[in-house]
């Protein structure tokens, strides 16, 4: 074994990268080496057992903590530990396997041990349910006793630094906007969960030699700061921070290949890489950054809420947001402030004390009497109260969680760390949609791994082929309710989702709550009437395009200007949509950088789009979806909303950031999305006859009207000269398509059908030409995520099929001409999947919960 380690180890350090952490087998057998080390062996074999096994409920992480339980309790004896440093070491393994043993240690005979279980307990936060035992155990055993007066007196917290008066680092600015697809690129999403290999990926589309530029900055001395005018725009990807952190922030003692910390400034920072940089123990700072340069070494004063240069003159202001980012940062991030800071008050209740004073408590400071809005409503009935306040603190309860593959194997191993053994979420959700088509070796070894992981908890997992997460997860909502999710397009119909990176959708999955800063909200409403030929796609676009006109929005990265960023965007005025429509409009809100999203939707299609979904549920029970208690409990749900629907509405005097207005009889044209941004939105006119090489329908961003809409106009016009790719949103939707004949025209126009699923949206997998002009369907059109040095115009199903058969995008005539017929099959084409009304689906004995095992092993 060792051999092999090293073997591996040489081959990691030549891509200039540790090597990957134990597993259960390399640690099963550390622990014989540590019985009978070989000669010369031991201290190397003692630091890979100490150093290199993950902690939590990872696999490897039973071996270790069962091994140092027995040499803790004197059960097995080995020269290289003894019981009190087993027990120390038990102590650096965050929660989860070793806080039971820990907690047995406390009646150890051996009163060194003990007093080391008490050091050892002290710092560990993650007990859970533990904490119960210990509470109860302090009536009787005074180590006890210290452990929960420990946690009362937050020793976890005061015993680690404050955040520094001032903090001196050296500058790496990347000009413009950087995405996440720059920090972590989608091609490289197999090797996302290896934070040091997929940090190699960080920036290589954007300049050469990151590595060097970073080594010769750190030679100044100080650490180096990421900076930025615009930073982390895009999906919300962990990955990008862990990518950031791997070259800015600090090891974690005993935590292999994993560092925290660092500092980000940007002129923008998009609200979930913010969340993230914070979850992780960054300091994330929006300020201006015009006047920094890389290689400038400048002081940041978090304080003062000032950045001075080597003169010591003030270059950027800036107020440090939120109020408690001290805590934050000393704590180690926010996750851990927030479990740490529960624990405390719990034990304090416990002890009969008050409240403590430690640390910085989140206020409502908006002193507001003015009514709520829809979205603050929504908030504020998940944490039991009225409404909630823009900048007020809250920890919403989490009805619904999603998880999709190229993120999943990062939230997994997050809930690991946080000592997962069953979700405290209503419903967790892990799909297969990204890596199901074309998948890697590593992709297939998820499929077959993940899915137990999340069902053993209580979660529901998808199969690969069934489609995208949203499409999916959409369908088990209820209404005003609250969510999250590991994908920036967790973007709900009904109700409101805030989405995250995965070790924060770890923590909402886990806990049940997720810890939030009220945004602000921006209302957008829509009246008059939509006009022949125009989609809901033109009212997605339309959106940026009047705030452009509004001076709410910019295109220009520098100093940009973007009403919505970090914001809550609310729809009005459309209140007839169904729910499939209304995503089309609030999925769109990632690419506005808005927190979230919510649409005004009325009773009658919300009660329709439920009961539809309630048959989905009995038959993905019936045909042996996991966990089937946690789905029937949700159909159950679902059913008493029907029973008594009521939904939320806004106050009449509700406040909002902005007020945008658009006037429907106005559009009298496409809009589309211009390369290589969503926002820069114009006219189609204003783009008309651009030649188009490739044309994609797909995505999250479509349902089935999109792929009927398509097909009659593929059928009417013919061939088409261009590459066209066509991938249903869900294997339902396709179904159904081919079921209806719709296939065979895509078959005939010499389209590209492709397995339901994200396809070309991400760029992970199958990719456009490299310098294709494109027009897609899909959700955002960044520099180089569709393919290499492609230009993607982004719109509708309808418009897509035009320039398909043109090969370029066609003058506002000929689109309406194209389409005119479509006004008069509205009910044919425009139809939505009712499962409760299609035989396919149909379950003839539904089961109860009553019916069901056990559904989560403890």
């Amino acid at each position: 074994m060792l051999e092999a380690y090293r073997q591996h180890v040489a081959e990691r350090e030549a891509e200039g990268i540790p090597p990957l952490p134990m597993d259960a087998e390399q640690t099963a057998k550390l622990v014989e080496l540590i019985k009978n080390p070989p000669a010369g062996e031991a201290d190397f074999v003692l630091d890979l057992f100490v150093n290199r096994v993950p902690p939590g409920v990872d696999e490897a992480s039973y071996v270790k903590a069962s091994f140092l339980a027995d040499v803790a309790a004197e059960k097995t004896k080995v020269e290289m530990i003894s019981p009190v440093k087993a027990t120390f070491l038990l102590g650096t393994m965050l929660g989860g396997y070793n806080v039971l043993p820990l907690i047995e240690l406390l009646d150890s005979a051996n009163t060194d041990v003990a007093e080391e279980a008490v050091k050892a307990l002290s710092k560990t936060l993650l007990v859970y349910d533990a904490y119960h035992d210990v509470v109860e155990k302090s009536k009787t055993n005074d180590y006890a006793m210290q452990v929960l007066k420990s946690w009362a007196e937050a020793e976890w917290f005061l015993s680690k630094p404050k955040m520094p008066e001032q903090i001196t680092v050296s500058v790496f600015k990347v000009e413009g906007e950087t995405n996440t697809d720059d920090l972590s690129p989608a091609t490289a999403a197999w090797s996302r969960p290896d934070i040091p290999l997929h940090a190699k990926e960080m920036l290589k589309s954007r300049m050469d030699d990151v590595d060097g530029t970073i080594a010769s900055l750190e030679a100044k001395g100080h650490p180096v700061a990421y900076v930025g005018d615009v930073v982390g725009t895009g999906s919300s990807r962990k990955s990008a921070m862990n990518s950031v952190m791997w070259f800015f922030g600090n090891d974690i003692p005993y935590v292999p290949n994993k560092r925290q910390g660092g500092v980000v400034l940007g002129g923008k920072i998009a609200p979930i890489f913010f969340n993230t940089a914070e979850d992780s123990g960054s300091l994330p700072i929006e300020c201006d950054v015009e006047k920094l340069n890389t290689g400038d070494v400048i002081t940041i004063h978090p304080y003062e809420g000032k950045i001075t240069n080597e003169a010591g003159e003030t270059v950027s202001t800036f107020e440090l947001a939120p109020d408690t980012m001290p805590d934050e940062v000393r704590a180690g991030g926010r996750v851990p402030l927030i479990i740490g800071r529960g624990l405390t008050d719990k034990s304090r209740e416990a002890l009969g004390l008050e409240p403590s004073d430690v640390f910085i408590r989140p206020t409502d400071k908006s002193q507001a009497a003015h009514g709520y809005t829809l979205a603050q409503k929504m908030v504020g009935k998940a944490c039991g109260i009225e409404g909630v306040r823009p900048g007020m603190y809250c920890e919403p309860r989490m009805t619904t969680v999603g998880s999709q593959d190229t993120t999943g194997a990062m939230t997994r191993d997050e809930m690991k760390e946080l000592a997962c053994l069953g979700f405290s979420a209503d419903l967790v959700m892990q799909s297969f949609c990204h890596t199901a088509a074309y998948p890697k070796p590593v992709d297939i070894k998820l499929q077959h791994s993940l899915p137990d992981f999340i069902t053993s908890r209580g979660g529901v997992a998808l199969r690969p082929g069934d489609g995208v997460i949203h499409s999916w997860l959409n369908r088990l909502l209820l209404p005003d309710t609250v969510g999250t999710g590991g994908d920036s397009h967790t973007r709900f119909p009904i109700g409101i989702s805030f989405p995250a990176g995965s070790g924060l959708v770890a923590f909402g999955a886990t806990l049940g709550v997720m810890p939030l800063n009220m945004p602000e909200s921006v209302l957008v409403r829509f009246k008059g009437e939509m006009q022949p030929g125009i989609t809901l796609r033109d009212l997605v676009n339309a959106i940026p395009y009047q705030a452009i006109q509004d001076g709410h929005l910019t295109v220009e990265k520098k100093g940009k200007k973007n009403i919505f960023n970090g914001r809550v965007l609310e729809i009005e005025g459309l209140e007839h949509l169904k729910a499939e429509q209304a995503f089309e409009l609030s999925d769109a809100s990632a690419e506005r950088s808005a927190n979230g999203c919510v649409v005004k939707l009325g009773e009658e299609p919300i009660i329709e789009y439920l009961k539809s979904n309630m048959a989905l549920i009995d038959w993905m029970v019936e045909n042996g979806y996991q966990d089937a208690r946690t789905l029937l409990r949700r159909r159950d749900e679902m059913q008493a909303w029907i029973d008594n629907p009521k939904l939320l509405e806004s106050d009449p005097d509700a406040d909002y950031a902005a007020v945008i207005e658009i006037d429907l009889n106005t559009i009298k044209e496409p809009i589309v999305a211009c390369p290589n941004d969503p926002d820069d939105v114009k006219l189609m006119s204003e783009v008309q006859n651009t030649k188009i090489d490739e044309v994609f329908i797909g995505s999250c961003m479509t349902n089935i009207g999109h792929y009927r809409a398509a097909g009659k106009v593929l059928e009417q016009m013919g061939n088409v000269p261009t590459r066209l790719w066509i991938a249903p949103p869900t294997k339902m939707d396709e179904r159904q398509l081919i079921e209806e004949g719709y296939y065979s025209i895509y078959g005939k126009v010499g389209a590209r059908t492709e397995m339901p699923g994200c396809s070309l949206c991400m760029g992970n997998q199958a990719r456009v030409a490299d310098g294709a002009t494109v027009f897609s369907t899909s959700t955002r059109n960044f520099p180089n995520r569709l393919g290499n040095g492609a230009n993607v115009y982004l719109g509708s199903a309808e418009l897509a099929a035009v320039c398909s058969v043109l090969g370029r995008i066609p003058t506002v005539q000929e689109y309406m001409d194209a389409v005119a017929m479509l006004d008069t099959m509205t009910g044919e084409v425009y139809r939505y999947l009712q499962f409760d009304e299609m035989a396919d689906y149909k379950v003839e004995s539904p089961k109860n919960l009553s019916d069901i095992g056990v559904a989560v092993a403890s």
